[in-house]
């Protein structure tokens, strides 16, 4: 019978590894659609982000009380999951609790602080589920999540809650059937547990086989929620568990409000102004802005793939704010649906086929685009270091440059700044008449 258990544990770890590699290969392919970018400056700084940001979770701490409770999540789940190595070694060498005798009191401490933590995730968790379903925070209501993206939070929160009481059912009944001497149990001998101790007045009046039986089924379901867990999250917002790191060390360092221009863009101009300079073989640029996934960067879907739809971009934002119909999560949110779009008619036809769509109108539309004002606002609140702007920008320099349109407003400035060198309509040589009536 033991034999079979590690037969069976041994597939269902290599089908979950299998499926997740895959699934990850496809997800890098996809980031790699985009253009070509280097980000290669000023590593110290950068991996001080890692430590700060994605590590240290240094925005989130800006609303105190949500940061402490995301934080108890996070580390739960991750400091929680350093026990899974115990649980595949058991799973396949069939031992049980492997380094109970190899690491003695200082093993019973290490669960007892996972227990802790298990506890507070249990109670983060039934949190986040009150402020996302029954106080209604706006930016969890707002319509960017409707459908599987408000479903999505939900299954994980749950999801996360199962776990945690799995490990401490585990627990409990497991430091039951060691007190009774039970074979196989008795040997890891590592007394009770600190919170998992409290659930032993429920399991006690059980007998030996029953008991034995919770503890086998909350171990498997443990185990395999843990795997089905690390194969849902490519498809989740909560990839950013894992892309939070590299989208914190690749994040631009420039300073936020600096605006990256284009060099051909600027050579037009300066040839323009000064023709002296032009080369002889000058060529036009061939293309302005971005309309579609591949005209943007990797950096920018490495963006897209690591937004954890948490709203405070959108929330944040002063068009958002005054009802108009951008929202920065959404940026991004149709930027990663576009780049699975691509994704997919890649994978079918071994190279991408035009589909007649692009990210420009059919996901992201002119209306959302004109409402941005530039101001950062979302690049500043992202607690993972996305820059929804970037794709803005791209985007709408696409629509005015490649498609001349722009607001009639938009027009009389452009055309000023290109006849008389500024936004007004008067001759640069009239410009400092204004000092005459002082």
């Amino acid at each position: 019978m033991e034999i079979i258990q590690q037969v069976l544990f041994a597939l269902l770890l290599g089908v979950a590894l299998f499926l997740f590699s895959r699934k990850a290969f496809q997800i890098r392919r996809n980031i790699h659609i985009g253009l070509d970018e280097e980000i290669t400056d000023n590593p110290a700084q950068r991996w001080n982000n890692v430590l700060l940001l994605a590590l240290g979770q240094k925005k989130m701490f800006r609303n105190p009380l949500v940061g402490i409770l995301h934080f108890f999540v996070y580390a739960g789940f991750i400091i929680i999951n350093i026990e899974v190595l115990e649980i595949v070694l058991d799973g396949i060498l069939g031992t049980h609790r492997l380094f109970a005798g190899f690491l003695g009191g200082l093993y019973t401490f290490l669960i007892n602080a996972f227990e802790i933590l298990a506890f507070l995730v249990i109670v983060a968790c039934a949190v986040f589920l009150v402020r996302r379903n029954i106080v209604r925070i706006r930016r969890f209501t707002s319509k960017d999540l409707d459908g599987w993206p408000r479903s999505d939070a939900n299954y994980i929160l749950i999801t996360e809650i199962v776990l945690m009481s799995l490990f401490l059912t585990m627990n409990a009944s497991d430091t039951l059937l060691q007190d009774r001497g039970v074979e196989h149990y008795a040997a890891a001998n590592t007394g009770n547990f600190v919170i998992s101790q409290y659930l032993q007045p429920w399991l006690d009046p059980l007998n030996n086989a029953t008991l034995g039986f919770i503890e086998r089924l909350c171990w498997w379901l443990h185990i395999a929620g843990i795997l089905t867990f690390l194969n849902y999250l490519p498809y989740s917002k909560h990839l950013h568990i894992i892309l939070a790191f590299p989208n914190a060390y690749y994040n631009r360092l420039e300073p936020m409000g600096k605006m990256e221009n284009m060099p051909a863009v600027q050579n037009e101009v300066l040839y323009a102004m000064q023709p002296e300079l032009a080369p002889a073989d000058a060529a036009p640029p061939a293309k302005f802005g971005a309309k579609d996934v591949m005209d943007l960067s990797w950096k920018n879907l490495l963006d897209a793939y690591s937004c954890t739809e948490c709203g405070r971009c959108s929330a944040a934002c002063p068009a958002n704010m005054t009802g108009k119909k951008l929202s920065p999560r959404k940026i991004m949110m149709d930027t990663r649906d576009r780049a699975e779009e691509v994704g997919n008619n890649i994978s079918i036809n071994k190279e991408f086929k035009d589909d007649g769509k692009s990210l420009l109108h059919d996901y992201i539309t002119t209306e959302e685009l004109r409402a941005c004002t530039t101001c950062n606002a979302c690049v500043q609140e992202c607690p993972v270091s996305i820059n929804p702007l970037d794709i803005i920008l791209q985007l709408r320099r696409q629509l005015v440059m490649e498609e001349s349109n722009a607001p009639q407003e938009w027009n009389v400035m452009f055309s000023n700044v290109e006849n008389n060198f500024a936004p007004w309509k008067f001759s640069p040589d009239d410009r400092d008449k204004w000092t005459e009536a002082v």
